[in-house]
């Protein structure tokens, strides 16, 4: 090497310092980025939530390498509320932290104190425990709260309604087993029926989906499956194969469209043997 060659620098390694710090420049009124700076807790919230969907997607395909990446976009989301709070004098993230390592803490006194819980069950029954006097500790003054309390609004349908039912059941208000939800998914179904004779419009048409949707998920929850996970799996897998049938179309010179309904749907059911071995 000549003396005029200078050896590799290293990249710069940052830590979490770094990024608050990054942060509160990108929001700095006289010399931050014009864009940061126009936002608001409402208008990046639906940024929040599609990274939160982003680290789930890379979950699913096993992409470490994307995951990584998700993670740090997420992150990115809880230090910019965090800086807004902060601008507010509403609270900074060391508040987040220690406020999450409390909780963590507080609902785990197996692992940092000396309460013995003994398997899975046990540790869920505690959690839920804590958290429902939690619910009551911040509402000391009000109403007592109620067993539905505390379910996001702004959580996936599908998700928030299984959060319901569990809330629910946990004070006796389910079915004894899965026939009667069966019945129930049976009865709202022909309910939905019922609406047909309706205009397309017509507020009872989407009252009557809606609960048939919901006696869905409660089936499901009683089946032992994960609603959300369930809708994510078969929405992954109509899209593998209306791609497979698209390919094939694109093989013999054509494309998708409505005069050729029955040629798509022998190749679907082509796609599908194929794919079931």
């Amino acid at each position: 090497m000549s003396s005029t060659d200078s050896a590799p620098v290293a990249p710069r390694r940052y830590d979490l310092d770094d990024l608050l710090a990054i942060m509160a420049r990108l929001r700095d009124p006289q010399s931050g980025c014009p864009w940061d700076l126009a936002q608001t807790f409402a208008t990046i919230l639906p940024f929040t939530l599609e990274e939160a969907y982003e680290v789930a997607d890379a979950i699913e395909r096993d992409d470490m390498p994307e995951l990584r990446d998700e993670l740090g976009d997420l992150l990115l989301q809880v230090v910019f509320h965090a800086r807004m709070a902060e601008e507010r004098g509403s609270f900074a993230f060391a508040e987040v932290v220690q406020a999450i390592c409390e909780k963590l803490v507080r609902r785990h006194p197996h692992v940092f104190a000396d309460t013995a819980l003994d398997d899975g069950a046990a540790v869920r029954e505690h959690w839920e425990r804590v958290k429902a006097a939690e619910r009551a500790h911040k509402g000391a003054g009000a109403a007592p709260p109620g067993a539905l309390d505390g379910v996001a609004r702004a959580l996936p349908a599908l998700l928030r309604a299984e959060k319901l039912q569990r809330r629910a059941a946990r004070v006796g208000f389910d079915w004894d087993d899965a026939a009667g939800v069966f019945a129930k998914v049976e009865e709202e179904l022909a309910e939905c029926r019922e609406t047909l004779a309706r205009p397309a419009g017509d507020p009872e048409r989407v009252h009557e989906v809606g609960d048939l949707l919901f006696s869905c998920v409660n089936l499901a929850r009683h089946l032992g499956v994960d609603a959300e996970q369930a809708l994510r799996e078969a929405g992954q897998r109509f899209e593998r194969r209306f791609g497979a049938v698209e390919s094939r179309l694109r093989e013999a010179g054509r494309a998708p469209a409505a005069e050729l309904r029955d040629e798509m749907e022998r190749l679907w059911g082509e796609v599908k043997r194929e794919e079931r071995g």
